[in-house]
């Protein structure tokens, strides 16, 4: 069996030094869609809204570019770690969460620490969770927990592990706004470090099973944190204190997001997320969304 669960959850922690820059912060940024605005934004790239996310001199850093500083990915640090070997055109991003402990610097170095807690046994696929921990010399960055979901790798007799699902309120969205997902933005955001073929490679596409490359989750999650923070967080990225998503269906690049959201839903300090494909009827996205704030 390519994955080995006793020896991956119980594999020494491995530490990567991270490193980035103001250069690093807006090629994520211009990555979700920084820049491109909305439909009433009718000059996005001089925007000050947008400016915040792509100019140096009044740059802020939002949270979910933990998820790639220091040019790696949650996703490759599972795949890297003792007892597992898969085959990449198996591997989906299941979920993704991320918590801040204090606002990301412009600029920093940090240690970064991954573990594997677990490795969930689904029947027909597996599921390996990943835990990173990065902190600097003044503390505690962030927290990234990690879902990835590999086809056919099931079976091994494990824990199947949670299966809750977060219903959505049974009352109209408080806030709603769309996000179109430029053509060009997986070949855009990979850039960012993620290099799965399946995000550019249309032959590669077509051998994980879909007609064109996809959008990367992780795409999908970061474009949604920053319409959240600027529709409903009034444009303060320091307010977000955690953000969870479980990956529910593909981006096309070219589509628009629809993104729905409910305060104080599931609780106070809780925005509730709900993330359509709306050139597909509304087809699910991100599920189970959550982002906690001040």
């Amino acid at each position: 069996m390519p994955i080995d669960v006793a020896k991956a959850t119980s594999a020494e922690p491995r530490t990567t030094e991270l490193a980035w820059d103001h250069k690093d912060v807006q090629l994520y940024h211009l990555g979700i869609g920084a820049g491109a605005g909305t439909p009433e934004k009718p000059h996005p790239a001089t925007d000050p809204d947008e400016l915040r996310y792509t100019l140096e001199s009044a740059l802020h850093v939002l949270p979910s570019f933990a998820t790639v500083a220091g040019g790696g990915m949650a996703v490759a640090g599972g795949l890297a770690a003792p007892g597992i070997d898969v085959d990449l055109a198996a591997v989906l991003h299941g979920g993704q969460r991320v918590t801040v402990h204090r606002p990301l610097p412009v600029r920093g170095r940090a240690t970064q620490t991954s573990t594997v807690p677990a490795v969930y046994d689904k029947t027909k696929a597996a599921v390996i969770v990943l835990r990173s921990e990065a902190a600097d010399a003044d503390g505690p960055l962030w927290t990234c927990d990690t879902q990835i979901f590999v086809r056919g790798e099931g079976g091994f007799g494990g824990d199947r592990g949670p299966s809750a699902r977060l219903e959505l309120p049974e009352r109209a969205p408080d806030l709603t706004t769309e996000r179109l997902i430029r053509e060009d933005q997986a070949l855009l955001y990979r850039l960012s470090g993620d290099w799965n073929p399946l995000h550019a490679d249309p032959e590669f596409a077509r051998l994980a099973g879909f007609d064109r490359p996809i959008l990367h989750g992780l795409c999908s999650y970061g474009a949604t944190l920053k319409a959240v923070v600027d529709t409903a967080l009034g444009g303060d990225v320091t307010r977000v204190r955690a953000y969870a998503t479980r990956f529910a269906g593909v981006v096309l690049p070219g589509e628009t997001l629809r993104i729905d959201m409910w305060r104080d839903a599931p609780g106070p300090g809780r925005i509730q997320v709900s993330v359509t494909a709306a050139d597909r009827d509304g087809a699910p996205v991100l599920a189970d969304t959550v982002v906690e704030h001040s």
